[in-house]
């Protein structure tokens, strides 16, 4: 196998990768059910869960097409 370079990353483990997508995910849903709330102090509670949905998968898909060197 050889020596190892300077360049050399050892890979990722399992769950550091599901937890960082996890957090991704999480934090994206915060952000997009907080944002109806902000908004309207009275918002419906289908209107806050839609929303987070929509910025769970949003900030889903910002992570993947960053690439995997994040």
């Amino acid at each position: 196998m050889g020596p190892l370079t300077e360049n050399h990353r050892c890979p990722r483990g399992r769950f550091s990768r599901v937890g960082d997508a996890l957090f991704t995910v999480v934090g994206g849903a915060v952000v997009g059910g907080l944002v109806p709330v902000i908004f309207s102090a009275n918002a419906p509670l289908a209107l806050v869960l839609a929303a987070a949905a929509l910025g769970a998968v949003l900030a889903n898909a910002v992570r993947q097409a960053m690439g995997p060197h994040i």
